[in-house]
């Protein structure tokens, strides 16, 4: 420490003096007048408290390395006899107002106690500094009188009682702030929460629209299908060519118009929760032997070739195979439709450390871009092109697949790159989730 004066501690007078010593050094060091506050009543304490239990005490103040800068550093020491430890008030204090505080113990209680306040910004306090600051003490040498110190301090004691009114009245009126903005995101709250309220209705009311509508168009369509088929087998006589080609084009608009109606109520029926997931043991070759005779129809040999892979599964997993089946055929349907040329192979692989099954279906078809690849899953969206224009469709099965993912407990993934092809998975638990059950009973 670079020392810039001592004095010596007997009587209250001495205190008074090391008080206004302390406010002097701490003024010439460059603090604010809050902090000369701080630093004299902190050093008064402690220097107060060392008079009462102690003959002979002795206060030095100085500048030393405090962290990354330099700090004011006051040490007080008690005499060598002593009645006591120091008043432990004084050391709270000195704690709370200075940035750091310790105590060294003696034989017979506290000997010395350093106190450390951090500089404010400025160049490094270097000897000639100390030298200005000791010739600016020697010159403003005060008189330890008690009424004048307590009087100065009365008037420290107002100003700061000031500026404690001023930090209250700031603070009621940020609290003031804060309530009307905390009534704001209250209401702001309500108006979600209402709209969240109307955005369900809402969602209810289409649900049970397009289950209401679904099971109305089914029978007139039911109608037209069964008519249009009398009419191909020629059961009410022959039809010319034209009256042939018109007929087919009636029963593949209702066959287009009937698979829309089925997505659309299954799709209504799982969101309004009312589909049951019926579990049972599925074995993967039985059901990709079912898969392949379902969809040969579907294969035009000369251009692509479908292929099951063989998956070595033997044990069967507990889940629902209509709903895999269903989502499956979708995948291989959409895959033969957007592949003019090459193979679509299907696979089954299981991952026993994670506990899935993950069923995949790629293709070497026209791919998709990154953009699309979550578009496809929103409800009636199709990617423009040629191919799309060609084989139309609902818009609703990827968005269908995905549901019934979620409802047995798993999750669609898709990987693709334009012009190279696309992988669809359904990854699925080898054990079906008692907790999805529930959830989807309580929905």
């Amino acid at each position: 420490m670079q020392r810039i004066l001592h004095i010596g501690i007997a009587n209250e007078q001495d205190v008074v003096l090391v008080r206004q010593r302390a406010r002097q050094i701490s003024s010439l060091l460059g603090f604010s007048q809050q902090d000369q506050v701080r630093i004299a009543t902190a050093v008064s304490e402690v220097a107060r408290g060392a008079s009462q239990v102690s003959l002979g005490g002795r206060a030095a103040f100085g500048v030393a390395d405090f962290g990354r800068g330099q700090c004011l550093q006051v040490t007080i020491g008690a005499g060598n006899v002593t009645s006591g430890p120091l008043p432990d008030d004084a050391i709270v204090t000195a704690h709370r107002l200075m940035d750091d505080c310790t105590v060294e113990q003696g034989a017979h209680g506290p000997a010395v106690v350093t106190m450390r306040r951090a500089l404010p910004p400025q160049p490094p306090v270097g000897a000639a500094r100390l030298a200005e600051i000791a010739e600016q003490l020697a010159k403003d040498s005060p008189v330890a009188n008690t009424y004048l110190e307590v009087h100065l301090q009365n008037r420290e004691l107002a100003a700061t009682l000031a500026e404690l009114r001023e930090r209250q009245e700031d603070l009621l009126s940020l609290t003031r702030e804060l309530e009307d903005t905390n009534r704001g995101i209250v209401a702001l709250y309500a108006e979600i929460e209402d709209k969240a309220e109307r955005l369900r209705k809402a969602d209810e009311m289409k649900s049970r629209f397009l289950s209401n509508t679904s099971h109305e168009l089914r029978t007139p369509l039911s109608s037209i299908r069964a008519l249009a088929k009398l009419l191909l087998d020629r059961m009410d006589g022959d039809l010319t060519a034209e009256q042939e080609r018109q007929v087919r084009y009636i029963e593949t608009a209702a066959n287009d118009l009937s698979e829309l109606v089925n997505d659309l109520l299954d799709l209504a029926k799982i969101e309004a929760g009312k589909v049951e997931v019926q579990t049972a043991p599925v074995v993967v070759d039985n059901l990709f032997r079912t898969l392949k005779g379902m969809l040969r129809p579907l294969v035009d040999e000369a251009r692509v070739e479908l292929v099951f892979e063989p998956s070595g599964m033997t044990q069967p997993f507990e889940s629902d195979e209509g709903k895999i089946a269903q989502v499956l055929r979708n995948f291989i349907s959409n895959a033969l439709k957007f592949t003019e040329q090459g193979a679509v192979r299907v696979s089954a692989e299981a991952d026993d450390a994670a506990g899935t099954i993950a069923f995949a279906v790629a293709d070497t078809g026209i791919g998709i871009s990154p953009d699309n690849l979550q578009l496809i899953f929103e409800e009636f969206s199709q990617i423009e092109h040629p191919l799309q224009r060609r084989s139309k469709g609902t818009g609703l099965g990827l968005p269908l697949c995905r549901k019934l993912a979620e409802l047995l407990g798993g999750r669609v993934e898709v990987e693709s790159q334009v012009g190279l092809g696309t992988t669809f998975r359904l990854v699925l638990p080898r054990s079906f989730p008692a907790t999805a059950n529930a959830d989807h009973d309580g929905h």
